[in-house]
């Protein structure tokens, strides 16, 4: 069953969130003595032939993961949003959370990977000139599941994301469905109105700007529709995967239309999905609300 909901009142995990992200900081200053069941944070980088330059990640690895040295975990990818970069489950305190999920056994346990991308949308840009999709796809998630112990197969991986990141998931999910099982996004950068979006007005000049470097100066429409996951949703085969997408009703972008868009294309076409426009802005009190709920979704596919 689809669907799309529109609910009432905050969820109160964000007076949690910040509890955690104080927490985090204050840890951040204690000497690594604890017991080896404890969920941890590596950042490292990947050599890039495509991109010609190594690509900075952070990996989210579970409490087990030390533990039991011959266990392989499934993996989601988690794609952050513009003017953020891999290090956004560390200062996000979003690592804290997941820890707690963990802690309290409401989500099983799997590797988080947060590739740092810069302002590249998650795709190869219009002048060919970053091909960032083609790293992610050829480099980054075969070099990814060789360096850490990841559990093989489709029904193993699964792609998430905020903003930007929800823009580069649904893309990446949509384009290459054989390498994903799930998909998940809140508040993704889906435009459904791209001239209206970039009109020449202060607030569409900065935008221009911003979506210029990947889709072109002033940016190209036939581009930007050829990768909208709007597009995509309409023409690919999404058989057996899982997709779920949340909005806030008041996003400062507009971006709740383009969610309620693509909800209505994959209505139309009869494709199973979960979608939500909640109460929220678009802000990291929305995204940290909403953040357990993606993870779960994909914690009951990894586990069931």
């Amino acid at each position: 069953m689809t669907s799309l909901s529109r609910r009432l009142g905050h969820c109160s995990l964000f007076s949690r969130f910040s509890f955690y992200l104080l927490g985090f900081l204050c840890l951040l200053h204690v000497p690594q003595f604890v017991s080896a069941a404890t969920a941890r944070i590596e950042c490292n980088s990947l050599p890039s032939k495509i991109l010609a330059h190594p690509i900075n990640y952070c990996m989210v690895l579970p409490p087990n993961y030390d533990a039991d040295k011959t266990r392989k975990f499934p993996i989601l990818y988690f794609l952050h949003g513009l003017g953020d970069n891999e290090q956004m489950f560390i200062h996000g305190g979003a690592f804290n959370l997941a820890q707690d999920l963990w802690e309290r056994g409401q989500i099983g346990e799997f590797l988080i990977a947060t590739p740092n991308a810069d302002a590249t949308f998650y795709i190869n840009s219009r002048d060919g000139k970053v091909r960032y999709e083609d790293f992610l796809v050829q480099e980054f998630l075969p070099g990814i599941e060789a360096r850490y112990r990841v559990a093989p197969g489709r029904e193993n991986r699964g792609v998430a994301g905020v903003s930007m990141g929800g823009y580069g998931a649904l893309h990446l999910a949509f384009r290459h469905a054989q390498l994903f099982s799930a998909v998940s996004a809140h508040s993704p950068a889906i435009i459904d109105k791209l001239p209206a979006f970039t009109a020449p007005t202060p607030a569409g000049g900065v935008r221009s700007r911003v979506l210029g470097g990947v889709f072109g100066s002033p940016p190209d429409p036939v581009f930007w529709d050829r990768n909208s996951p709007l597009t995509l949703a309409r023409t690919t085969n999404l058989s057996g995967l899982k997709i779920y997408f949340d909005c806030g009703d008041q996003d400062d972008f507009g971006f709740e239309s383009g969610a309620t868009a693509l909800d209505k294309i994959l209505d139309s076409r009869h494709i199973p999905h979960e979608a939500h426009i909640y109460p929220g802005r678009h802000d990291w009190q929305y995204f940290a609300e909403h953040l357990p709920a993606s993870l779960e979704f994909h914690s009951r596919l990894f586990h069931r």
